[in-house]
C-alpha cells in the first residue's frame, strides 16, 4: 500500500477527509506551552491526542520548525514520531514545496521520507520533472505537486496564459498524463475558487486532492466538496490549521469541520 491508498484507507476507515495543520508558530503558542523546554513537541501531542480520532492527515508546516534551528528540526521529528508510534494509519504531510537541481532534490527526498519518514510532501513544479524525478522514484510515498494554490499572490504566475490555457492547467495536466506513471502523485488545488477546483477535478479523474483555504482563508466548504469530489465521494484532504489547533476545543474544532464535511457528502 503506497501512501495514497494509504490515505484513501484511512479517510474511508474513519468517514473523514479532514487533515490537521501543525501550524504550531511558536510565537502564537499559549504560555504555558512557550515556557517549557520543548514547546513544540508538547503542543503538538496534545492537539495529535485530541483530534487524531477526527483526522485522516496530519500536515506538518515545516518553516515553523525550520526558524527554530536544530531545537525545531528535533521537536518536528519528535512530534511526527509520536504520530506515528500511536497513529500509524494518519497520513503525514511535509509542507515544503520543494523542488531544485537532481542532487539536491534527491538530498531533500532523503531527508524528508528517509531521516524524517514522512509519507508525503509538497512539491513546486516550477523546475520540471527532472527536479520532481526523485520525490517521483519513492513510489510507496505521495508527491503533491502544487497546481492552484490558495494565496492572494497565486494568479501573477499561475493564471499565465500558456497557449490559450493558463499554467496552473498545464501542470494539472502534465501531473495526471506524465509525471503520475507511478500513481503517487497527489495536487493541491485551491479551496477558495471551487470553479477551478471541478476543472482540476476534471482532468484529475480520481487523483487525490489536497485542499487548503478552507477556514480561515475563506474557502466555501459546500461548494469545495460539489466541485472536488471523485467518483467515491472521497478523493480530498481538506486541511484547517489555525481554526483547529488555536480553537479554545481543538478536538471538537476538527469533530465539527468532520460533521460538516460529512453533511455535504451524503
Amino acid at each position: 500500500m503506497n501512501a495514497v491508498e494509504k490515505y484513501d484507507s484511512r479517510a474511508k476507515a474513519i468517514n473523514s477527509l479532514v487533515c490537521v495543520g501543525l501550524d504550531s508558530d511558536i510565537d502564537k503558542l499559549p504560555s504555558a506551552f512557550r515556557s517549557g523546554e520543548s514547546p513544540q513537541l508538547a503542543f503538538n501531542r496534545g492537539i495529535i491526542d485530541a483530534t487524531a480520532k477526527f483526522a485522516a492527515a496530519f500536515k506538518f508546516n515545516m518553516a515553523f520548525y525550520e526558524v527554530n534551528g536544530a531545537d525545531g528540526w528535533r521537536q518536528l521529528a519528535q512530534s511526527l514520531e509520536y504520530l506515528r508510534q500511536r497513529h500509524p494509519a494518519i497520513l503525514t504531510i511535509s509542507d515544503a514545496k520543494r523542488s531544485d537541481i537532481g542532487n539536491t532534490s534527491a538530498a531533500y527526498a532523503r531527508a524528508i521520507f528517509g531521516e524524517l519518514g514522512f509519507d508525503a510532501v509538497t512539491l513546486n513544479p516550477y523546475l520540471g520533472r527532472d527536479a520532481l524525478q526523485p520525490f517521483l522514484d519513492h513510489k510507496d510515498k505521495a508527491c503533491i505537486i502544487l497546481c492552484r494554490t490558495s494565496n492572494p499572490g497565486s494568479a501573477d504566475i499561475q493564471n499565465l496564459d500558456a497557449g490559450g490555457r493558463p499554467l496552473w492547467r498545464i501542470v494539472a495536466d502534465k501531473v495526471q498524463s506524465e509525471w503520475n506513471t507511478q500513481g503517487n502523485c497527489m495536487m493541491v488545488a485551491s479551496g477558495t475558487n471551487p470553479a477551478e477546483l471541478a476543472q482540476i477535478r476534471a482532468i484529475a479523474g480520481d487523483m487525490t486532492l489536497l485542499v487548503p483555504g478552507i477556514g480561515a482563508q475563506g474557502g466555501d466548504l459546500e461548494a469545495v466538496l460539489s466541485a472536488g469530489l471523485n467518483s467515491a465521494g472521497r478523493g480530498l484532504i481538506i486541511n484547517s490549521s489555525r481554526g483547529i489547533i488555536f480553537a479554545a476545543d481543538p478536538a471538537a474544532a476538527a469533530a465539527d469541520l468532520r460533521r460538516a464535511i460529512n453533511a455535504q457528502r451524503s
